[in-house]
């Protein structure tokens, strides 16, 4: 990975995978191109999930894989954990404490993960605001964590030092090349941090409403194309000399 000159940074649900023939479009371009990107993956979704997405859709292999909303790293090919971050993210982390404090929210459910490297819940559409309420029980009992709330139904309460953004940061310190030409892509509020870095990204065209609101900037581009149409569409205004 730290020998690619190109990296690819990319959302699964609803950025890479969506669309079969935009997906086979854009790796098709890599391929003729002769990229070769180093490849990360950076999900929600735990690793066993992440791994069977992958299978399902035929993805490439990653050189590395982010999940649980940035909560834990892994290293292709056999998927061996990176300990350096899990130890450093986890040395503040007290799941049990924010179980304890959010037990009195009955109408948000819990998701059945696992694992405690994070602690999710679904909360119906018309009720966003059980979310700042829960973030004040939080902060009033001194819980150290990172709210996320993506996708008008999704709670993921993540271990302070966590997120796909500081996740992705740790990665490209550790393992890219120095001066990588980098794109990030996203769709959904948990890709926000990601998506706010310093490097360019693309929301892509079919991206949840709640990315309106991130502030602009010359490195995040508003794709038109959706799924994996976007991100080529990205890579083409980032890269335009790439073409042969």
């Amino acid at each position: 990975m730290k020998q690619k000159s190109y990296l690819l940074a990319t959302d699964l649900d609803n950025t890479l995978v969506g669309d079969q023939t935009a997906l086979n479009n854009l790796f098709s371009f890599y391929r003729d191109k002769q990229f070769d990107p180093a490849l990360v993956y950076v999900t929600g979704r735990h690793l066993n999930s992440a791994l069977s997405l992958i299978k399902q859709e035929k993805l490439p292999l990653p050189d590395i894989l982010i999940t649980d909303v940035g909560t834990a790293i892994y290293h292709a090919p056999d998927w061996s954990e990176d300990r350096t971050w899990a130890a450093w993210v986890n040395e503040t982390w007290s799941p049990n404490d924010v179980l304890s404090a959010s037990a009195d929210f009955h109408s948000i459910i819990r998701q059945n993960l696992p694992h405690q490297k994070r602690i999710s819940y679904t909360l119906d559409s018309c009720q966003p605001h059980i979310v700042q309420a829960i973030q004040a029980k939080l902060d009033t009992h001194h819980i150290p964590c990172h709210i996320v709330y993506s996708s008008g139904s999704d709670l993921d309460i993540l271990p302070e030092r966590s997120g796909k953004g500081k996740a992705m940061e740790y990665v490209l310190l550790e393992y890219a090349k120095k001066g990588v030409n980098i794109l990030l892509a996203g769709d959904s509020g948990n890709d926000a941090e990601m998506l706010s870095l310093d490097y360019p990204a693309v929301i892509v065209g079919n991206a949840q409403d709640e990315l309106n609101g991130l502030p602009p900037h010359a490195l995040l581009y508003r794709a038109e194309g959706y799924y994996a149409d976007g991100i080529k569409e990205a890579w083409d205004h980032f890269y335009p000399t790439i073409h042969i």
